[in-house]
């Protein structure tokens, strides 16, 4: 029951939005179960994955059922350049320059990026390495997410700032007990109704 995560296009005749994690060819990228990417053009997820250089050794996990909209750019810890000096990156252009290449101590890494399970990430979003965006979590159109994000937490602007989170407390701390996207499939499907009208209270009854 329900569409094959391990089929790219899932949408017959749409090879605009696309599962993600048939589409991996990058070891350090991991994907949950019918998390997509809603593309322009067709274009590649991992083509808005930058800078991402397998030796540096960062991650970026996307959970499950997370919806990507077209143009979000995850920015890895490839793109950080050293402040300690000049900026330029003399190193990678040879000619005796890459003598005076830096060790990973030496570069301003931040980590990788973790986006947790039924996360919305609105159109040409942009995530910086180091950030953690929390399950339930929803980011604004054209965001600039520099810092880590509280799940259940809608945030906007450049840098995004928290607007309001989604529930009160009380509801976000059930639905993170509950964690629906970890069910069997049968289970999500069978129970659809209320996950996406949010009745929190029969879901905390099955």
């Amino acid at each position: 029951m329900g569409p094959n995560p391990n089929v790219k296009y899932p949408i017959k005749g749409n090879q605009n939005v696309q599962f993600i994690k048939p589409t991996i060819t990058r070891p350090n990228i991991i994907a949950g179960n019918y998390s997509y990417y809603s593309a322009r053009n067709g274009e590649h997820f991992e083509d808005q994955v930058q800078h991402h250089y397998e030796f540096i050794g960062d991650q970026l996990i996307i959970g499950k059922f997370c919806s990507i909209a077209a143009g979000t750019t995850f920015i890895m810890d490839g793109a950080n350049h050293r402040m300690d000096g000049s900026t330029y990156p003399f190193n990678i252009f040879g000619h005796g320059w890459e003598q005076h290449s830096p060790s990973l101590d030496d570069l301003p890494l931040k980590g990788g990026i973790r986006i947790g399970n039924d996360v919305w990430i609105g159109q040409d979003a942009t995530i910086l390495s180091g950030v953690t965006i929390g399950d339930g979590a929803i980011i604004a159109t054209q965001s600039v997410v520099t810092r880590s994000v509280e799940p259940y937490t809608i945030v906007g602007g450049n840098p995004a700032k928290p607007i309001r989170t989604r529930f009160s407390k009380e509801n976000i701390d059930d639905w993170l007990a509950i964690r629906w996207w970890d069910w069997e499939i049968e289970l999500i499907s069978k129970h659809i109704n209320f996950i996406m009208n949010g009745d929190i209270n029969q879901l905390k009854s099955i």
